[in-house]
């Protein structure tokens, strides 16, 4: 039997496309430390942009496939699937941070959001601000769902409830007494789930109310950036207020923002809101990555569906303005119950149509994320999408 080499391997994973860029494994950087045993076994690794690729199993059986094809006489084949997050702020086009440049795939860079300057969060690679119009459409439940889903996955993973005036991550994590220690001159983060935590709420009494004025939200909003002490993170998600404030600003015009998460209900007086949200974040030039419909139906007990606040609104007006839709998210009480226990549903019911839902909006999340950092950098790079594309020398 002919002795396998590595060109060979090479040669067959070259056929395998990553999914979203329709460009080969080979060509993108992704394959590593391939070896080969004397009794003809193949191993080798598959570097993701992200450990939540929603996308990995489909690539891992592709390769698979196409080495047992390609490559006679191949005995046992291994992949291992590795992940190194690509970074936010890799692009570098070569412009001024904050000049308001366009690409050529029409994403304006948000001010700080370009490589070469001196951004407060160095060690954070990627900052995701989930929003909403108005309130009450569960847009804490699905902030905290998605840090939890993505460090779960194993990502590093921080969460900021940037909502000063009602602050509910404390509850929803189960951290009603816990303050957090210094750090040297910063404030070292609670840490729950795999998931670095900083509330307002964690630092006044459970039933004072906070009675500020812009300014002074804005001051608390830049000392959670730039007083805490983060580490290193993939991901660091901000729970903002909704609305389309003095904190949002604060936010976009601090720090690069890699994307944004809309949450919706279906109802138009839900979707009215979400234009004005939509609206801002076009203006300042951060990148929606996708919109979430949540309460979109509730499952009746013979397993038909009552859609109480109307049908598809959100996916409806997602296309209409060409926005990603990344899933819907039904009703169910014990959603609401694991926030009030400070148990978050992806892990207090893994297998329920919610929980598996929330996770799908994170993956998808995670994958929008990927894509956008791609489109970010220099096309001579050779990378342009996708959660595979493993050659990022920024990470």
């Amino acid at each position: 039997m002919p002795a396998i080499d590595q060109q060979q391997i090479l040669q067959a994973l070259s056929t395998v496309q990553e999914p979203d860029l329709k460009k080969d494994l080979v060509t993108l950087g992704m394959i590593r430390d391939i070896a080969i045993s004397d009794a003809g076994d193949v191993s080798f690794s598959v570097v993701l942009t992200t450990p939540a690729c929603p996308l990995k199993e489909e690539i891992k059986t592709a390769c698979i496939n196409a080495v047992k094809a390609g490559v006679p006489g191949v005995g046992t084949i291994r992949v291992n699937l590795e992940a190194k997050v690509t970074s936010g702020s890799s692009c570098s086009h070569g412009h001024e941070p904050g000049d308001g440049h366009s690409h050529d795939n029409g994403h304006q860079c948000s001010s700080g959001q370009c490589g070469g300057h001196d951004k407060p969060l160095q060690g954070v690679k990627n900052i995701i601000a989930v929003a909403s119009g108005k309130g009450g459409v569960g847009k804490s439940t699905l902030a905290v769902n998605l840090a939890v889903s993505l460090a779960e996955s194993g990502a590093k993973v921080g969460l900021i409830d940037a909502d000063l005036y009602g602050p509910s991550i404390p509850t929803m994590f189960g951290l009603h007494s816990e303050k957090p220690e210094m750090s040297g001159k910063k404030i070292r983060p609670l840490e729950k789930f795999g998931v670095k935590l900083m509330s307002i709420g964690f630092l006044i009494e459970t039933d004072t109310a906070v009675i500020w004025r812009g300014p002074m939200a804005s001051s608390a909003i830049k000392q959670f950036i730039t007083d805490v002490d983060w580490g290193e993170l993939d991901y660091l998600v901000f729970d903002l207020p909704p609305g389309t404030g003095d904190i949002q600003l604060t936010l976009v015009q601090t720090i690069p923002v890699t994307g944004a998460l809309i949450v919706t209900t279906p109802q138009d007086v839900a979707l009215a809101d979400v234009s004005k949200a939509v609206s801002m974040f076009g203006k300042v030039g951060v990148p929606i990555l996708g919109l979430v419909e949540n309460m979109s139906w509730y499952e009746l007990p013979d397993g038909s569906r009552d859609y109480i606040f109307g049908q598809k609104g959100g996916e409806r007006f997602a296309k209409a303005q060409g926005l990603s839709f990344l899933g819907a998210i039904p009703i169910e009480r014990g959603v609401g119950e694991g926030s009030d226990s400070g148990m978050p549903y992806v892990l207090g019911k893994p297998e329920s149509t919610s929980a598996k839902a929330l996770k799908g909006v994170a993956m998808e999340t995670a994958r929008r994320i990927s894509i956008t950092n791609a489109s970010c950098r220099d096309e001579n790079t050779g990378c342009g999408s996708g959660c595979g594309c493993g050659n990022d020398e920024t990470v």
